[in-house]
């Protein structure tokens, strides 16, 4: 009998049954809670690797064939790349407000209240849009400049010096500390970039391609690298301070980009635009390169809404290995050298090695 009394407490299953009842509607969610979950977190890496992916073909694409079309030979007139950055930059306006349409849930009405709001209401933060814009008109049209005197491989190698330019934005405007890694990394690619300007033994036979158009093409990189990495670093500040969605802030982008983009045309081809009309020269292959241009900015708001750094460099460095190669194989323009070989290979590792953020060991009294 007594041990039957001892054990009497735990034949009263009240309590017992009374805690199991209280946590199974929490378990039963938390069960239904892991679908999901691992749904999101297989959309998100889908997303990540699709947004990379296109970046890659984006970006090798883009210089490839901007590349082509400005060094292909044609009777008549060759288009203004004034005119294919006005019209980049109104078709990512397209763009983008077609996504903000699909945001808006397909509303039409819903779409004008939001640009209304956002856009309209808020003349101040639109405004803040303007310095970048104009930056990145100049950069545009001087990235033309650039492929029109440079070959593909070596302008994609040298354009990798806006990491250098963003970081040191970043140290001063954002007040971003960078570790020893990051810093390490700038000194390699500044090595791997000398190595890649090294001239080679044609292109010391060729005085007046190395004493003009390459000079020509390499202060237009130089100059690209400085308005890339002074215009991202405070657009980035633009996204942190405010709550606007990246597609309103391309749309705002893209406005400013056409003022100054058709100011460009005025000032600058004014005259041909007069004579020949706006859209002069333009073909198939020109029309593929205004696409890719403006699908660029889109790419990159994907890639920093769904990648990381490290991805992002991955993708970076295999597009210059595909420059590389396509700009040997098919446009047949350059003649890679060893010299220019261990250049690209420290530029790469230079890019990996900015993004390598390391994982400080887990704390051993954690459960």
């Amino acid at each position: 009998m007594s041990s039957h009394s001892v054990l009497s407490p735990v034949v009263d299953t009240d309590a017992p049954d009374q805690h199991l009842e209280l946590k199974k509607p929490q378990e039963l969610k938390e069960m239904e809670r892991l679908p999901l979950v691992n749904e999101d977190k297989t959309m998100s890496a889908n997303l990540k690797y699709l947004s990379l992916g296109i970046l890659v073909f984006q970006t090798t694409s883009l210089v490839l064939t901007m590349r082509y079309s400005r060094t292909l030979k044609e009777e008549g007139p060759r288009y203004l790349s004034s005119t294919a950055v006005v019209v980049a930059e109104l078709l990512k306006i397209m763009a983008c407000i077609l996504l903000v349409y699909k945001d808006s849930k397909c509303s039409l009405r819903a779409l004008n209240r939001v640009l209304h709001d956002e856009i309209l209401n808020k003349p101040m933060e639109t405004l803040k849009l303007a310095i970048p814009s104009g930056i990145y008109t100049l950069q545009n049209n001087l990235l033309y400049v650039a492929l029109s005197n440079l070959d593909a491989a070596t302008y994609q190698v040298t354009y990798q010096l806006k990491i250098l330019t963003t970081a040191l934005f970043s140290v001063s405007m954002l007040s971003k500390k960078l570790g020893v890694y990051q810093w390490l990394s700038l000194v390699i690619l500044m090595t791997g970039v000398a190595f890649v300007q090294w001239p080679s033994d044609s292109q010391l036979d060729s005085k007046e391609l190395s004493a003009g158009s390459q000079f020509v093409g390499l202060m237009a990189v130089l100059t690209a690298c400085f308005s890339s990495g002074f215009a991202g670093v405070y657009f980035e500040k633009i996204l942190k301070e405010t709550k606007q969605s990246v597609w309103i802030r391309n749309i705002q982008l893209g406005f400013f980009g056409s003022i100054f983009g058709l100011m460009g045309v005025y000032i600058y081809d004014g005259e041909l635009v007069s004579k020949n009309g706006f859209f002069q020269g333009y073909n198939r292959l020109t029309w593929i390169v205004v696409v890719l241009q403006a699908l660029g900015g889109l790419v990159i708001a994907a890639v920093i809404k769904y990648a990381d750094n490290i991805l992002k460099g991955f993708a970076t460095s295999l597009s210059i290995i595909l420059s590389t190669l396509i700009s040997y194989f098919w446009l047949q323009d350059f003649v890679p050298t060893s010299v220019f070989f261990l250049g690209a290979i420290l530029v790469i590792t230079a890019t990996f090695l900015y993004g390598y953020d390391p994982k400080p060991a887990g704390n051993p009294t954690k459960a």
